[in-house]
């Protein structure tokens, strides 16, 4: 996989990781910087045509969020929908903290903190 393919398949996950919102914050969860890592791995040891691996880092807003695994499952089964990718893996880090300065200018608007 060229680093363009993978440039273009870390391009349609940042896509599809907008339309996943926490049920009780109306900002998708990468504008509000809950998306540490994206990293798409090519494995060579399977054809092309199985797609690639993605592993993301990704937080709550607070480690005790109700919904967390609704919001993870929607993670994975929405990036696993992305064409080119076999399987995701979603990782649940708390380091380093979740804070406001994680957050788009954007969401910063969309929740009045701006």
């Amino acid at each position: 996989m060229t680093q363009e393919e993978i440039t273009k398949i870390e391009e349609r996950i940042v896509d599809v990781l907008k339309t996943v919102y926490d049920p009780e914050i109306p900002v998708n969860i990468f504008d509000l910087g809950m998306i540490y890592k994206i990293d798409v791995k090519d494995d060579a040891g399977s054809s092309s045509d199985q797609g690639a691996v993605v592993e993301l880092d990704m937080t709550f807003t607070a480690p005790n969020c109700p919904a967390a695994d609704y919001i993870m499952e929607d993670v994975r089964t929405k990036v696993e929908s992305v064409e080119g990718i076999r399987s995701a893996i979603v990782n649940l880090v708390f380091e380093p903290a979740w804070d406001q300065s994680m957050m788009t200018e954007e969401a910063r608007v969309e929740l009045g903190l701006d």
